[in-house]
């Protein structure tokens, strides 16, 4: 049995972690903004090799107490132990995908610009190739590194003694059951909503009822090209300024913000924020190509680069960049659907049909959130099986249940988030959702344009993620963190129009 670790090797600890995550921020950033093409993490995890050791992960699970700091550093370390026997696989992965070309019509197309292409055609048929070149590079290149990862992952998880991945996430404190059930609840109350509202929205972005769609067809309706003119790419920074300006930041001026807004050919193409250093240096990695999908992913990063750049330095590392990212996923969402608020189109964009536009993203955000209950469910059940590649029949059977359109059974290793990160993204949904009615009941509806509004939030942004998401709710709002209200806000949205 291990022996529990003193006060000083557990602060000796938290620094080498600092600087780990620091380098692995620094390596995607570089990796995914076209910066190097080889993504080398491998070197990363030996110059830190004591945090991945098994002996350090067993000796920080005997130290724990009630101390939130020890407990999140212990799940750290797990994860850096499972991290590091698979940081091969995770190389390689990524390098294919930023090398790796399809032949479609002749054409080379990078692998990373398969989905963008597949957005942007307007060919049924091209588009159908496109997906099934994507699915032939992952099936062939990719699943059996996803595999052998998945495999390592799954023995290596018992000698950290639980009896499954699931099982060690509930040990970290991650409320996987509850959620399940309320991502049981969420299908069943929205089943009909998402059969009315989705046929609704793929005859007005693609020409099909939701009988006649295909996967191939999904992203190019995500694409919302009708409403291009009024999302351009030259306009995105622009109003991300004038958003932030108004809630009283001004985010050219922030020193330890950095924009990277340069056009780079293996840069990734969709916004990303990379926290090297909390709150000293937060890039914004930023490849305009404009339409409304490219603001919102646009706005999302800047949430999180916002709440980053605004955490406090005094925090701890653990509650600087560890603790419940169920947070800092809420914040980029709180962002993220002000590109969908009528106010906000109506005041920063001149939109002609706010409202209609409104129920489009309301209709967009159901798919996803009821996209991502069904992935949840899947992972439980895929983390709890001795026979991973048996499970793909079951991936298609619950996402074609919860969005009614057959994924790429292909992608049944791909989709799968690491650390039951699909959990962060449910919870981050309703904590955005039970928050935003917090600031429209407080500041009105048009709570974006108001300084106060702003001084709450950099108020709440400097705790960083010292309290989980379900205590900063009920610390603001006295409520409890429910999936429910997702579904209560799309209702709101679907109804003004």
């Amino acid at each position: 049995m291990a022996e529990p670790l003193g006060q000083r090797e557990i602060d000796a600890l938290s620094a080498d972690a600092d600087r780990f995550i620091a380098e692995l921020d620094e390596e995607t950033y570089l990796h995914y903004g076209g910066l190097k093409e080889t993504y080398e993490i491998g070197p990363i995890y030996e110059r830190h090799e004591r945090l991945t050791q098994l002996d350090t992960a067993l000796a920080l699970g005997a130290s724990l107490d009630d101390d939130r700091r020890v407990r999140e550093l212990w799940k750290f370390a797990c994860e850096g132990y499972l991290g590091n026997f698979v940081s091969e696989e995770a190389e390689k992965v990524a390098e294919l995908e930023a090398t790796l070309t399809a032949t479609v019509d002749g054409e080379q197309v990078p692998y990373r610009m398969l989905k963008p292409r597949l957005m942007n055609e307007e060919g049924r048929a091209a588009r159908e190739r496109l997906e099934h070149a994507r699915n032939e590079l992952t099936e062939e290149n990719l699943n059996a590194l996803y595999l052998r990862a998945a495999a390592v992952v799954q023995r290596e998880t018992s000698r950290l003694g639980a009896t499954s991945y699931a099982d060690l996430y509930r040990r970290f404190g991650l409320p996987l059951d509850d959620l399940a059930v309320q991502c049981s609840r969420f299908l069943d109350s929205t089943c009909a909503l998402w059969e009315e509202v989705g046929d609704r929205f793929f005859r007005a972005r693609v020409g099909l009822g939701a009988d006649e769609v295909e996967r191939w067809d999904v992203a190019r309706a995500w694409r919302g090209v009708e409403w291009d003119a009024a999302f351009p790419a030259e306009g995105m920074v622009p109003a991300l300024e004038a958003t932030l300006a108004e809630l009283g930041i001004d985010l050219r001026r922030q020193q330890n913000v950095e924009l990277d807004l340069e056009d780079r050919p293996s840069k990734d193409s969709r916004a990303f924020c990379a926290p090297i250093e909390i709150p000293g240096r937060v890039v914004l990695v930023i490849k305009p190509q404009g339409g409304p999908d490219d603001w919102r992913a646009l706005f999302h990063e800047a949430g999180h680069t916002e709440h980053f750049a605004h955490t406090s330095d005094s925090l701890s590392m653990e509650e600087k960049r560890l603790g419940d990212n169920a947070v800092t996923e809420g914040w980029a969402m709180l962002l993220e659907h002000v590109t969908f608020d009528p106010v906000w189109l109506e005041r920063r964009l001149d939109f002609p049909h706010p409202y209609e536009f409104a129920a489009e993203g309301a209709t967009q955000l159901l798919w996803v959130v009821r996209r991502y209950c069904a992935k949840l469910l899947y992972e439980l059940e895929f983390h709890s099986s001795d026979d991973h590649a048996a499970l793909q029949p079951r991936y298609v059977e619950l996402l074609r249940e919860a969005t009614g359109v057959e994924p790429a059974a292909a992608d049944y290793l791909a989709d799968i988030d690491d650390g039951f990160y699909s959990s962060q993204y449910l919870r981050a949904w309703a904590f955005e959702a039970q928050l935003r009615a917090h600031l429209r009941e407080r500041f009105g509806n048009a709570w974006f344009t108001r300084r106060e509004a702003g001084s709450l939030l950099r108020e709440l942004w400097a705790e960083g993620q010292k309290q989980t998401a379900d205590e900063l709710l009920r610390e603001v709002t006295g409520e409890t963190l429910e999936l429910e209200s997702v579904a209560d806000r799309i209702r709101e949205s679907l109804a003004a129009v």
